[in-house]
């Protein structure tokens, strides 16, 4: 390409022929959703429907403001702030790339908690929606419900009116607009966890409960909390992705998101203070989301984590070349069909075999670029969220387990550090330490790896859990990985 053109609202018009991009004025767009953790996932996603909706003509008072609460967003904040809150969506399909320039972003609060209280207390806010990663709910392994105890809950509890949590900011604004007789905001979260809205009402409600009963009780009365599904691959942006929107299509874009081209965004209709119109570009509203929300993170979210290690201990960097491993592919397949799909609820009009097909040839998929090390990523937080439950309806049927246990045995193996050709494996999980020590002591004793009681609860005295894993681990050590994922996916179901 002969030039290329840095990202701002000067330059829209001046990009290639066939790009896509805001075909509205921006100008007139007022924002309706603040939005808290402005990263890939977001901008491919909510982004992505809102900038198709404001294309229609209609709902431009809905626009995005973001807002963050890390150092991380910060920055973030400063790259999209350059050029106009602009986003370059690439849409990684095998039969070609495509591109989109988003612009359903129109501000972005200040990182700073007094900042982005002001924001949410703005009665013009009609929904505050986060995607602040499936560990950020404050979420008490042990018992499943708030962790109190944690040191961020009892500092925003102890200082209502300084918080650093994203929950003691949305009670203080919340705290605000009720004093101001303004009708509160909707909490939409948009993470990947099972009940997220349930999940994100406990956390808000436990926390205010700890200072201030009172606003806790108008909290759990008032204010709205949608579950919802979101689904869509989407790669970290890295100087790979940077260099292919620079390259392909001539744009110098610091934050741009490049993704599959596939989405799902399944929503409860519950948002009193109103809403968007996003059915009317591809999202789905239901009165209930918990199995379309079930077979997402069970099959897709599960999938992932399942090959996620033993992808890493057989040398494989990007997702789609563990994919190409028959005895990895092979061995998902199976572990899906016999152990993880049978625990699902039927859905009117989804057949699983085909959802099943359809994630599989997602994961295979060369153009996304989506790698291991992101899969492994946070594995204490995401194995409980993606895989013990499924173990633990597997166990309450009194049903076989032998695939989930080798998934629980790949990790502690990835766990001790190295790949199964000594590589070492870079530290990637705050609980580093903790699962490190945890798997060299399973060496001789299978059952320490499960006494984390932490991430497995209850679970880790589980006497069918304890043989299984017991058996898988020693396997894996005996035979290698490779043995191991191919018997299982050549036995017979039972």
């Amino acid at each position: 390409m002969a030039s290329h053109l840095a990202l701002s609202d000067i330059t829209l018009p001046d990009l290639a022929p066939g790009i896509a991009r805001p075909g509205y004025d921006r100008a007139a767009l007022t924002p309706g959703i603040l939005h808290v953790g402005v990263g890939n996932f977001h901008r491919a996603h909510m982004a992505w429907y809102l900038d198709r909706l404001f294309a229609t003509g209609r709902d431009q008072t809905w626009a995005l403001k973001g807002a963050g609460v890390r150092p991380g967003d910060a920055a973030m904040r400063d790259r999209l702030a350059a050029q106009d809150w602009l986003t370059t969506l690439v849409e990684l399909d095998p039969a070609g790339l495509s591109a989109r320039v988003l612009g359903s972003m129109v501000d972005f609060a200040p990182v700073d908690p007094a900042a982005t209280i002001a924001a949410m207390a703005d009665p013009a806010i009609r929904i505050v929606s986060l995607t602040i990663t499936e560990g950020g709910y404050y979420v008490d392994a042990k018992t499943d419900g708030f962790d109190a105890a944690h040191p961020d809950m009892a500092h925003d509890a102890a200082n209502p009116d300084a918080p650093r949590s994203v929950f003691g900011m949305l009670l203080a604004a919340l705290r605000m607009r009720r004093a101001a007789d303004h009708a509160p905001f909707t909490i939409l979260s948009c993470d990947n966890l099972p009940e997220n809205g349930h999940v994100c009402a406990r956390t808000v409600t436990g926390l205010a409960r700890l200072s201030d009963p009172a606003l806790a009780d108008w909290i759990a009365a008032t204010i709205a909390f949608p579950n919802s599904m979101v689904d869509c691959i989407t790669p970290a942006t890295s100087d790979r992705e940077r260099a292919l929107v620079r390259d392909h299509f001539g744009i110098i874009d610091a934050a741009p998101v490049v993704c599959e081209p596939f989405r799902q965004w399944v929503l409860e209709d519950n948002f009193p203070q109103g809403r968007p119109a996003l059915e009317t570009v591809g999202a789905q509203f239901v009165a209930d989301v918990s199995r379309h929300e079930l077979m997402k993170l069970r099959i897709l979210n599960g999938g992932h984590a399942a090959i996620a290690y033993a992808g890493a201990l057989l040398g494989h960097h990007f997702v789609h070349d563990a994919m190409a491993d028959p005895q990895i592919r092979d061995w998902l397949t199976a572990l899906e069909t016999r152990e993880i799909i049978p625990t699902l609820q039927p859905i009117e009009g989804v057949s699983y075999d085909d959802y099943l097909t359809l994630i599989v040839n997602r994961f295979s998929n060369p153009r996304i670029g989506d790698t291991i090390p992101r899969l492994c990523l946070d594995g204490s937080n995401r194995q409980p969220k993606f895989i013990l439950p499924t173990l633990r309806d597997r166990l309450a049927a009194g049903a076989p387990i032998a695939g989930l246990a080798q998934e629980l045995a790949l990790w502690c193996r990835y766990c001790e550090g190295t790949a199964e050709d000594g590589t070492p494996i870079p530290p990637n999980d705050d609980n580093r330490d903790s699962l490190h020590r945890h798997a060299l002591a399973a060496r001789t004793d299978p059952a320490a790896f499960l006494q984390q009681d932490a991430i497995f609860g209850d679970l880790g005295a589980d006497p069918a859990l304890l043989t299984a894993f017991a058996d898988a681990l020693t396997a894996i050590r005996r035979d290698g990985v490779r043995a191991v994922l191919a018997a299982y996916a050549a036995a017979s179901q039972g």
